[in-house]
Order: structure tokens, then sequence, then C-alpha cells
């Protein structure tokens, strides 16, 4: 995985809840920007876990974990399946 460096200004308080150490803080910071990636659907689970070291079904229940769902499905959707399944 090729690496890009970007300097972030951040407030002293915000750096502190981020963790103790500058490993730590570099962890929770990529955490972050990949799991709201994932909620946003530009990154996939299977490529998101990968960002993060994580098996794919890890990844899939930390996130759910943090109210995340995995399947986010709009009632129209969920309406539109249950009609596919109904016809078969």
């Amino acid at each position: 995985m090729s690496q890009v460096r970007i300097p972030v200004d951040m407030d002293k308080d915000v750096v502190h809840l981020l963790g103790d150490s500058f490993e730590e803080m570099k962890r929770r910071a990529l955490e972050m920007i990949v799991l709201e990636l994932y909620r946003r659907r530009e990154l996939s689970s299977g490529r998101a876990a990968e960002l993060l070291g994580l098996d794919r079904f890890a990844f899939i229940r930390w996130s759910g974990e943090l109210g995340i769902p995995f399947i986010d499905m709009t009632l129209e959707e969920w309406q539109q399946e249950l009609r596919v399944i109904d016809s078969m």
C-alpha cells in the first residue's frame, strides 16, 4: 500500500482525545476516516477491513457495534426485495 502524509492542524483537546501516543493517534484517526468513508458507501466493507488490517467479518461486526449497519436499505428497497422473493 502506498502512503501519503497529510499534515492536519487540530485543537489540542481533539488530539488528546485521539490517544496518548503518536501511534495510537494515527490509528484512531485512520479508523475514523475509514469508518466515515464506509458509512458514506465510498468504501466497501472488504476494502475498509483491508485498510484497517481486519478480516471482513470482524470489520462488519465492529462497524455494526458502532452503529454503522452492514445492510442499509430503505423501506422501498426492502419491499422490492420481498417482491422478488415472492415471485420466485
